[in-house]
């Protein structure tokens, strides 16, 4: 892979304006509140050179949307590769282990990526989520028992109802055992770590050796539903194999590392950002809580205003032009939907939270063309469920000091390591008032 030769204080090759020094206060691997500094890129660079990254980072809405829109010449290829390059013990843990996965659909290119695609979207079906729904209801409602019921008036959302419920749902949905949440959770936060972290060989190692592990999983779920079938995902695309579909077993399991990720780690956030966001807006909240039909719209405000996953990266197949600045063949973008979700141009007032927002569902958080999130109507029919769930047993919720939550540290994912609140469990739902 040609890679662009970084320039200290500039953009490579001479192309493009010069980055300032502070670089308009972005850091890429910050996620405590990057939107500041997304205004400022969008108004002053809004396609910046970062020598850090060595990425060109892209900060407008309708940038952003035609570089996805253009798979032709911004490819998807570098999306799953790792930010820092893997030092050679974890390379070789993981060549010695057999670790052969890249990337079930994110990373591919047609037309590879249109015929892996085509059998993978025959699978998801309306049928499947819909068979889930009563589970996922079931689980919200014994979660929240769980935490009303345990002696204390607070709970971290995060770990007592977003952390497990994603998990459970896409463990159902593939056939796989559901007492290995906690077993996927290190595995994906491993996934997260090797790829979109900034780690030291050293730190690679136990993160290599859980990869290892992770992929040898997906493929012992392919050769099971080989042998035994089933009434699950992973046996509807063995049997679709069967019935002549172009499809691999080891695309099967690629297909399965990739959603056993994604299928539960940016629901999980979607979930816990639900939350955290509707409670620091008390009048966004109390929408809600009066009127549940507004939680549709209240999840894509969430999903423009503070989605799951604020960075793509893209790989430029031939010399082109983003607003207005020369990209060369071979340079890697990174494409910020956290900042072009809020870029006053697409949305009024873009960096106010505000459910009754007509073109919220305009958000980029899902992506956008051929590489659009396959699960995007999963993922928001658990947040609406978990928010039905907590609007009716607990409509006085409150968060519980938001200023001091913290973000994993993350090229891409904002992810909330804790959302704590006080449940308030004594005040009658709207249901018995």
């Amino acid at each position: 892979m040609t890679s662009t030769p970084a320039v200290s204080g500039g953009c490579p090759m001479g192309f493009g304006a010069e980055a300032p020094a502070d670089h308009h206060g972005y850091e890429p691997f910050a996620m405590e509140n990057p939107f500041p500094a997304y205004a400022k890129m969008r108004s002053e660079q809004p396609v910046m050179f970062d020598e850090r990254t060595g990425l060109y980072v892209i900060t407008r809405y309708d940038d952003v949307k035609s570089v996805f829109e253009d798979w032709g010449t911004f490819s998807s290829e570098n999306a799953q590769a790792p930010v820092r390059k893997r030092g050679p013990q974890a390379t070789a843990i993981m060549t010695e282990g057999g670790f052969t996965t890249y990337s079930g659909l994110s990373a591919r290119r047609p037309p590879e990526h249109t015929r892996i695609r085509a059998v993978a979207q025959k699978a998801f079906t309306p049928r499947r989520f819909k068979a889930l729904e009563p589970m996922i209801r079931q689980n919200v409602k014994d979660s929240i028992s769980a935490m009303t019921t345990k002696g204390t008036s607070h709970a971290d959302i995060v770990a007592e109802l977003a952390y497990s419920l994603p998990t459970i749902t896409i463990l159902t949905l593939i056939g796989e055992d559901v007492t290995m949440v906690d077993t996927y959770k290190r595995w994906s936060d491993s996934r997260a770590a090797m790829t979109w972290g900034d780690l030291s060989d050293e730190e690679q190692i136990p993160h290599a050796h859980n990869l290892v592990e992770y992929w040898n999983r997906c493929q012992a779920q392919v050769a099971q539903a080989h042998a035994a079938g089933g009434d699950n995902l992973t046996a509807d695309l063995v049997a679709a194999q069967r019935d002549g579909a172009d499809i691999t077993d080891h695309e099967i399991a690629s297909l399965l590392y990739s959603l056993l990720f994604a299928g539960h780690e940016t629901t999980t956030t979607l979930i816990s950002n639900c939350v955290r966001v509707l409670l620091e807006h008390r009048e966004a909240w109390e929408a809600v809580v009066a009127d549940p039909k507004q939680i549709p719209k209240a999840i894509d405000e969430v999903l423009r205003y503070s989605g799951s996953i604020v960075g793509w990266r893209r790989k430029a197949l031939a010399d082109t032009e983003v607003g207005g600045v020369q990209i060369p063949q071979g340079a890697e973008l990174l494409l910020l939907m956290g900042s072009a979700n809020r870029d006053e141009s697409r949305f009024e007032n873009g960096e106010d939270f505000d459910i009754t927002r007509p073109n919220a569902r305009d958000h980029l958080s899902f992506g956008f063309g051929i590489h659009y999130c396959l699960g995007n109507m999963l993922a928001k029919l658990q947040a609406k469920i978990a928010l039905e769930e907590l609007a009716s047993a607990l409509p006085n919720l409150e968060l519980v000091d938001g200023g001091a939550i913290t973000f994993r540290k993350n090229l891409s994912f904002r992810v909330p390591d804790f959302v704590n609140v006080e449940l308030n469990a004594d005040s009658t739902s709207r249901s018995e008032a």
